[in-house]
């Protein structure tokens, strides 16, 4: 599985920016795409899945109800779309994969994901 992510760019705070992930080859096996963030000298962190069979989302608590992740079956591509931006928004975004299903929980951790994009710079604006 390749991914690939853009979108990225130069956004003020406040405004809006849509990333997508362009998955190819063996995209059927896979069960959650996801996207990642990772801040200069921070570690990364989970911003937001979705299972791509059903759709069901799940979102770190600080981008709720300012990010929407979702999928495009046929052009086997994820989408965030940022909202609402804010100086703390601004990291490398990276899209990731993987096939396995938990039943515990959302995977929320990097290692539990197999596959991943080349990441994509957004930089927020005050």
């Amino acid at each position: 599985v390749q991914l690939q992510a853009s979108g990225g760019g130069v956004v003020q705070a406040g405004g809006s920016l849509r990333l997508s992930c362009a998955a190819s080859g063996r995209t059927g096996s896979m069960t959650y795409m996801a996207w990642f963030r990772q801040a200069p000298g921070k570690e990364r962190e989970f911003v937001a899945g979705i299972r791509r069979s059903v759709g069901s989302t799940y979102y770190v608590d600080s981008v709720k109800g300012r990010f929407l992740i979702s999928r495009d079956s046929a052009k086997n591509t994820v989408y965030l779309q940022m909202n609402s931006v804010n100086v703390d928004d601004t990291a490398v975004y990276y899209c990731a994969s993987d096939r396995t299903w938990y039943s515990g929980g959302w995977p929320s951790e990097s290692r539990q994901y197999s596959y991943w994009g080349q990441g994509t710079l957004v930089t927020v604006s005050s």
